[in-house]
Formats: C-alpha cells, structure tokens, sequence
C-alpha cells in the first residue's frame, strides 16, 4: 500500500474544488451583491428624480389652480381636459406646427452630410485626415454661447433672420460635430472585407456608402438620430437669438420652446398654470413616444461599436 502525503495547502484546494467554487468565492459573491445593490438603488433614486417632476407635470394639466395651489402632488379630483385645447388655442400648435417643418428638414440633413463626412474621413486615408477630423470633434467642445454674436450678424447678412432655411442650416452646423465624431467611430467597426468585395464587383464609391456601408451603420444612425432630435426639439438659445421678427410686417415663427415661453408672457398677472403645464406636456409628449419607441435601438447602437 502507498502512502500519498500532501501538503497542508493542498486540503483547502481540494475542498474548493470539490464545492465547485474557488477559494474566497463567498467573499466575492458578496462583494458582488453589495454593488449590484448600489447600482439598482443608484438607479433608483435617479429614475424618481427624472419621473416624479414628469408626473407631477402631467397631473398640473388636469387640475385648477386652486388644486394646484392646495396639493402638487395630490390627484386631480375632477379630470379638466380643457386646458389643453386652451394651450393649443393660445399658440401652442402653430409653435408645434413650426418645430416640425424646421427638423423635418434639419435631422435628416444633419444625418446625411455627418454620415457622408464620417464616412470618408474613417475609411479614407488622405493628407490632412487627421486635421479635419478634429476640426470636426472640436466644435462639440466650443460652446454655442461664444458664437452667438458673429453667428447672429452671419445669418442676418445672408437675410435668414426668423427663416426656416436660417435656423436649419444653424441646427444643422449645430449638431455635425457630433453626428461625425459617432459615426466616425461607427464606420471603423464596419469590416473592411465587404467594402473590398464591392470595389472588386466595380461599384463606385458613391453606391458603395449608400448601397453597403450606409445600411450596416444602421444601428448607429438610428442612435445618433435620436440625440440630434432631442437636441433639436429641445433647442431654446439658437431659435432665441435667430427667430424674432424683424419688422412689424414679419410674422412670427417661434419653436416650441420659445412658444413655451410667449405663452408664460401672455399671461401676465393672471394665473393659468394648468396651461402653462399643458403645453410643457404637448412639447414633452412627442420626445417621450420617439425614445421608449426607439429604445432598444438607440442601445444596440450604443453598444455594438464596442461589440464588433
């Protein structure tokens, strides 16, 4: 018979593998379960910052102002519907109607020429490739505020005061650093493989991006689409400073959220806060449906650059 000495270490190991978990496993089980708690109680405590504001928005439009007054958060005791059709009435919908017509035009253009300059500037090695791709992410980092004067004096010599061409190529300057700087590092992702199997097919390098490259950024599209019409929609300083009438003749053409504004003014001493939420709810309703609509993409998005 053979005698097998082992080590004095040797019992513990043995005993973890027979447990089927590595030595200091509940230790770290623990730890584990300690941030998962942080996290989701984190996340928590965010998403009631984020939704109560929204609801105790929403309710404000279903009640008078004396309910109002009495209790923010309580319960409509009686459903008024009509503040809505009042805040419509007041200008709320033209204010809508021309927040539409500027993005119709703005966020699709915005996606193309930052698609199309993304594209070139991520898989097209020139000289000074470099340079202009900077030149792009740096005006994400100038803030609008410094621009506002020379910006102002550019659009009035162009005679694009409170236009809708005016504002949509200022939205659209507006949001190109950052839809190239996304898309950027979305076409870099892309396989290089299927781009070669095009140009060997002999398609040109206008189909190659619309026909190949533009359909596998997809996700990525979709994303950055998403930001530019948030950023957009909620836009308040660019259409301050650009879209006010310049003449007792010149009609009005505020965004919404000027509109939110003229409709706080129009009040003057009297009090109709159900109103006033109201038309904070018209604005908040439409960007609400396109996110939780567009959520999982705007996700997949976000993640598969890194995925890939």
């Amino acid at each position: 018979m053979t005698t097998v000495i082992k080590a004095p270490g040797e019992s513990a190991a043995e005993r973890s593998r027979q447990g089927g978990r590595p030595a200091g496993g509940g230790r770290n089980r623990s730890d584990g379960m300690v941030l998962n708690v942080f996290s989701h109680g984190f996340l928590a405590v965010w998403a009631v910052l984020i939704v109560l504001p929204l609801v105790w928005l929403a309710l404000g439009s279903f009640k008078t102002d004396s309910q109002i007054g009495a209790s923010a958060l309580s319960w409509p005791s009686h459903w008024h519907f009509d503040a809505f059709g009042r805040a419509w009435d007041k200008g709320i919908g033209g204010y809508f109607g021309h927040t539409l017509v500027v993005l119709a035009f703005s966020v699709p253009l915005t996606m193309l020429l930052g698609s199309m300059a993304a594209y070139v500037l991520a898989r097209y090695p020139f000289p000074g490739n470099r340079i202009i791709y900077y030149f792009f992410v740096s005006g994400a980092m100038f803030p609008v505020f410094l621009a506002l004067v020379p910006l102002f004096f550019m659009v009035k010599r162009l005679d694009m005061l409170n236009t809708y061409q005016g504002l949509i190529l200022v939205y659209v300057a507006y949001s190109m650093p950052f839809t190239v700087f996304f898309m950027h590092s979305f076409f870099r992702t892309l396989p290089t493989a299927v781009h070669e199997a095009a140009v060997i097919d002999g398609a040109s390098d206008t189909r190659i991006f619309f026909r190949v490259m533009l359909p596998m950024a997809k996700p990525g599209l979709i994303s950055v689409g998403i930001f530019n019409v948030l950023g957009q929609w909620n836009q308040y300083i660019l259409p301050s400073v650009l879209m006010q009438p310049q003449s007792g003749s010149d009609p009005e053409r505020y965004m919404l959220t000027q509109g939110l504004i003229q409709l706080q003014y129009q009040m003057g001493y009297e009090t109709d806060l159900p109103v006033l939420f109201a038309g904070v709810t018209i604005a908040m309703i439409p960007m609400l449906v396109v996110y939780l609509s567009f959520q999982r993409q705007i996700q997949a998005g976000l993640t598969s650059a890194t995925l890939k």
